[in-house]
């Protein structure tokens, strides 16, 4: 397993001289913007070639969801998501990052009622993974579908969610990203969960309960890190939390030092 990151606002602006930085923190590999992946492939490319750090996976940077609410903006993300695998493949990444969406609609917040029917999500879910399957295994490349939180998004929480889709649409490189802080809102025991699911498994997110760095809350990572070796993960474990500290670089370099130990 490889222990990654996202950017974060204190690191250094240039591609270059982050991946640089990045790598002196001690991370492995680094999970970039979809759009800046692709609008500045020529420079993630050389930075990697300088530093010798790889690019794990891409997250975000198009412009709608899989599961949109809005046609035109579904397309478009599909579109966008495209593209992204292609520079993927160039880049030497493993997959991209998809949930269903984000903050569109949830059931825990007034009106509490779906502009569309749960028919109508999957097949909005379904129709954009077919497209992007094919192309993905083009690309050899993975769609690491994400459950998000039930205050997040209404229409994939659970691992099982996930999982469902992927059977229903018999997808060939459609894999399901683990996030430690949606599954520690949405599954009965993560390291349950993990074991349950372990062969769709492509991809992990790492954030404590209260969505900051890890080896700072409630969860038990030195559990559920050992749960993975268990199964045989052999993917990215990628920190996706927020930092927090006086000192957010002191505090996150703590932090990669705590995940050290447990990995």
């Amino acid at each position: 397993m490889r222990l990654g990151t996202q950017d974060k606002d204190f690191f250094p602006e240039t591609l270059i001289e982050k991946f640089a930085f990045v790598k002196s923190m001690g991370f492995e590999c680094f999970e970039i913007d979809g759009k800046v992946l692709v609008e500045r492939l020529d420079e993630v490319k050389g930075a990697v070639a300088k530093t010798g750090l790889p690019v794990s996976s891409a997250c975000g940077g198009y412009r709608g969801w899989i599961g949109d609410f809005i046609e035109e903006r579904r397309v478009n993300g599909v579109q966008d998501l495209k593209k992204i695998l292609h520079a993927l493949q160039e880049a030497g990444g493993t997959g991209v990052v998809v949930p269903a969406a984000w903050g569109m609609f949830t059931y825990r917040l007034p009106p509490m009622v779906s502009p569309r029917s749960h028919e109508g999500d999957l097949k909005a879910i379904l129709s954009s993974l077919a497209e992007l399957d094919p192309v993905a295994e083009e690309c050899g490349q993975y769609l690491y579908l994400e459950p998000l939180n039930r205050y997040q998004d209404h229409m994939l929480n659970t691992i099982q969610d996930a999982v469902d889709v992927i059977k229903a649409g018999n997808f060939k490189r459609v894999l399901v990203t683990g996030d430690f802080y949606h599954m520690s809102i949405e599954e009965d025991d993560i390291s349950q969960s993990l074991r349950r699911f372990a062969p769709y498994l492509g991809h992990i997110h790492i954030a404590e309960n209260h969505r900051y760095q890890p080896g700072t809350g409630s969860i038990d990572f030195a559990r559920h890190m050992a749960t993975l070796k268990e199964i045989g993960y052999e993917g990215d474990v990628v920190n996706e939390g927020r930092v927090r500290g006086e000192d957010p670089l002191e505090a996150y370099k703590k932090s990669v030092a705590y995940m050290k130990e447990v990995l």
